[in-house]
């Protein structure tokens, strides 16, 4: 059982960066696609960014391309995600998630074995 734990969020205005974070433990992240699923009031949950087992794949929801870049280290057992030229679409919960699918069948899916608690980010304007 993988336990994913989040943190980075918080309160930041329109333009500015966040990087958000998410530590594993309970096994190796090595064996999974990671991703950030974002989840904001009203809307519809979305997968914003994933990346496949070695780093060599990723996807990035329209909305965020450009501006976002996940990246992992399997070695450390961590994935980050580096937010850049925040829009206040941009907020809602983030969360760390990890599945044996691809990066595509996750953002097609929303659905993962594992889910961290999220991490709020919230983008004044």
């Amino acid at each position: 059982q993988v336990q994913l734990v989040e943190s980075g969020g918080g309160l930041v205005q329109a333009g500015d960066s966040l990087r958000l974070s998410c530590a594993a433990s309970g096994g190796a992240i090595s064996k999974y696609t990671m991703g950030w699923v974002r989840q904001a009031p009203g809307k519809e949950r979305e997968v914003v960014a994933a990346i496949g087992r070695n780093g060599a794949v990723t996807y990035y929801a329209d909305s965020v391309k450009g501006r976002f870049t996940i990246s992992r280290d399997n070695a450390k057992n961590t994935q980050s995600l580096r937010m850049n030229s925040l829009e206040p679409e941009d907020s809602g919960d983030y969360y760390c998630v990890a599945d044996p699918a691809t990066t595509q069948r996750l953002a097609a899916t929303r659905l993962a074995r594992f889910w961290g608690r999220g991490t709020q980010v919230t983008v004044s304007s």
